[in-house]
């Protein structure tokens, strides 16, 4: 007879066996799963596997590494940033072609239009701001996302990490960085004018990816950055919730910013109309005409809609303004149905230099009846970028009821911004 012990080895050995067997086909399974869907937008799983065939590997500056790690823990603590930070760098991108453009004027070739695009993808849970900026070669690439080319900036970090109280990251554009607070993967797709088009990719590890694009050129030119988002940021996949931040930080922005949007429009279905022929007293046949309503349907469109179309008017010389214009501007910034009672236009100049406008409005609002809890009425923004909402340290408390903005292309900024 045969013991129980052996019964069970057997038994044990015969699922070790089917384990083994089944595990290439459920690997193999998984993979072609993994292949077989789509990534991202415009890129077919055939292109993916190009991709991932002739890519290149580098390794992150340490610094670079520590400062994701303080951006990601420490800096940003409302993650809602990471748009306004590309918006911000894809217009400086626009700002350079536009200023190279004015000396070269074939760099900007046959896409002439320059703005800044941002679309997002439910299914694959991807966000894309694409620009039409000056683009990156691959050297850049290499240069701008996986190294700290300022030496202000690794300053900061070692004075941070020796425990200083350091505001200062001075103009670099560490806010790239910030998309890893809502995604887990970045792909940043670019065309320079010099250079073929190039895809870079990194999962916010010690290392990144760079490939030749497979398609070719598909930009023209410029800069395209998809966000593969983690799942506890899928809320900004909402429209209203991309539009509202849009809105918020960017209005002023020179450059068209435009949101990929679905809107909701009523329209006719065209129906068959059956005419009956009815017959009357004398035996002539009579056509019957009835009136019907139209036959509706709601149906969703896609299309793109420009949200910023403000305009900075503190940036231009007062003489060129009308009191209507800083009538109206008063309006967009105060949220204030009546006109403001008077204001100040000045440019200050010195270690910063800055452009304000600010408006008494026609009431205080109850101001001393809340005075504690009255926020500041000016806007601090940096390069038409806003910054923060209501900048206190520029006036004293009691004056909150005065309303405006104050901008400065020159000033250092704090490292929360």
């Amino acid at each position: 007879m045969i013991s129980s012990r052996a019964i069970l080895l057997l038994f044990a050995f015969l699922i070790l066996s089917i384990s083994i067997n089944l595990y290439p086909v459920i690997n193999a399974e998984s993979e072609s799963a993994a292949t077989d869907g789509v990534v991202m937008e415009g890129l077919t799983a055939e292109q993916e596997s190009a991709i991932a065939e002739s890519k290149e590997s580098f390794v992150f500056q340490a610094e670079v590494n520590r400062l994701m790690d303080i951006i990601i823990n420490s800096l940003y603590k409302n993650r809602e940033v990471f748009l306004r930070e590309l918006i911000s760098n894809a217009s400086d991108a626009l700002d350079k072609l536009r200023f190279l453009a004015v000396s070269a004027s074939e760099m900007l070739g046959d896409l002439k239009d320059l703005y800044i695009q941002i679309s997002y993808n439910e299914n694959l849970k991807t966000i894309t701001i694409r620009d039409t900026g000056i683009g990156m070669t691959k050297q850049e690439l290499i240069n701008n996302l996986g190294t700290l080319a300022k030496s202000g900036t690794k300053k900061f970090l070692d004075n941070l990490s020796e425990g200083a109280d350091v505001g200062l990251i001075g103009q670099f554009g560490v806010g790239f960085y910030s998309v890893y607070l809502i995604a887990d993967k970045v792909r940043v797709i670019t065309k320079n004018n010099e250079d073929e088009q190039y895809i870079w990719e990194s999962t916010a590890e010690s290392s990144f990816t760079i490939a030749k694009d497979p398609r070719g050129n598909t930009l023209g030119r410029g800069t395209e950055i998809t966000m593969f988002l983690k799942e506890d940021a899928l809320e900004f996949l909402k429209q209203d919730k991309l539009e509202e931040i849009i809105k918020h930080h960017s209005e002023f922005i020179n450059f068209p910013i435009s949101l990929y949007k679905k809107t909701s429009e009523v329209v006719e279905v065209p129906e068959e109309v059956e005419d009956k022929d009815t017959v009357d007293e004398d035996g002539l046949e009579v056509e019957e005409e009835k009136e019907k309503k139209p036959k509706t349907e709601k149906v969703d469109k896609w299309d793109w809609h420009r949200l910023n179309g403000n305009v900075a008017i503190w940036s231009r010389e007062k003489d060129s303004i009308t009191d209507e214009e800083y009538q109206k501007f008063f309006k967009v910034i105060s949220k204030e149905p009546s006109d403001a009672l008077t204001w100040i236009h000045f440019k200050a100049e010195g270690e910063i230099e800055f452009k304000s406008i600010l408006y008494v409005p026609t009431e205080a609002n109850n101001l001393y009846e809340d005075y504690n809890n009255r926020k500041a009425g000016v806007r601090l923004y940096v390069r038409k970028v806003l910054i923060q909402e209501d900048f206190e340290d520029l006036l004293p408390k009691y004056l909150n009821f005065i309303k405006g903005v104050v901008d400065s292309d020159d000033l250092p900024l704090n490292v929360s911004r």
